[in-house]
């Protein structure tokens, strides 16, 4: 019912197409680049209602409070601590270890501001959780989610961050 309703809003009335191969795993990482529209939260939810997957996100434990908890949950979210005590990559990749099915959302950028370096923490989420990355482009020009590439990551983060750089600068291009 929801996916029927997600494709008629998604893909005939926004006009947004979804591309290439979404993986049967049941673990990785979803790296979503760019992130710089607020609207990447609907755009991203829509794409998982259409393709009947289930995605996830991580969310700092405040918001999965008694009032709002069940709102979160509902989209896909995931509490973690975040605290100063705490690291943030081990306690991800933990959720990775105590799940059988765990596809979680990040974008590299960390935030939609414009930014001139991504962050590390999905690809060590990914090598601690020994999980492959799923590189997404959204266009909003051209209306597209582009699923590029099951990247995995080998430990040399600059070598490895120039590779996924130039599936996300070519698919910018297309």
């Amino acid at each position: 019912m929801i996916s029927g309703w997600a494709k008629f809003l998604f893909l005939r009335l926004m006009g947004w197409k979804i591309e290439g191969e979404f993986p049967s795993l049941n673990k990785f990482i979803v790296a979503v680049f760019p992130h710089n529209k607020n609207f990447d939260f609907i755009i991203g939810v829509l794409t998982r209602a259409v393709l009947k997957e289930k995605i996830s996100y991580v969310g700092k434990q405040e918001l999965f409070n008694p009032l709002t908890g069940w709102f979160f949950r509902a989209l896909g979210g995931t509490p973690v601590i975040r605290n100063a005590n705490e690291n943030q990559v081990t306690a991800i990749a933990q959720i990775f270890k105590q799940k059988s099915l765990f596809r979680m959302a990040i974008a590299p950028e960390g935030t939609r501001k414009k930014v001139d370096r991504w962050r590390t923490g999905f690809y060590y989420i990914a090598l601690e959780a020994d999980v492959p990355i799923l590189l997404v482009h959204f266009n909003y020009l051209a209306k597209k989610v582009s699923f590029l590439k099951l990247f995995y990551p080998t430990g040399d983060i600059e070598k490895d961050f120039k590779e996924m750089e130039a599936c996300f600068d070519l698919a910018s291009k297309n």
